[in-house]
């Protein structure tokens, strides 16, 4: 059993060789509004255990920008505030898959 009830991992990778990677959408600051969003909902508690962190390469560049949601190994991709809401509060909030977000 997974120690958090929803682990998210956001790809903050930033590439240096021009390819296209996550953080040319601005995945650190999704990364950073979604781990104070959860923080303000009270759902990163004991009771919910939700824990939001960066992570360098997922390798689904092509999907970006993504964050996965384990122990469900849910994918997302996202285009801006209102998807991350909806992630939020569908997914981490409710434990609803966000169907039209997922990859």
């Amino acid at each position: 059993m997974s120690y958090y009830d929803k682990h998210v991992f956001f790809c903050t990778n930033q590439r240096t060789n021009g390819e296209g990677c996550c953080n040319d959408f601005r995945a650190q600051q999704a990364r950073d509004y979604v781990k104070e969003r959860v923080k303000q909902l009270d759902i990163d508690t004991e009771a919910h255990r939700v824990r939001i962190n960066s992570a360098g390469c997922l390798g689904r560049c092509n999907e970006g920008p993504v964050v996965v949601i384990y122990p469900e190994e849910i994918w997302y991709t996202y285009v801006d505030q209102d998807d991350l809401d909806e992630i939020i509060e569908e997914h981490l909030k409710n434990g609803r898959v966000v169907e039209r977000l997922k990859i």
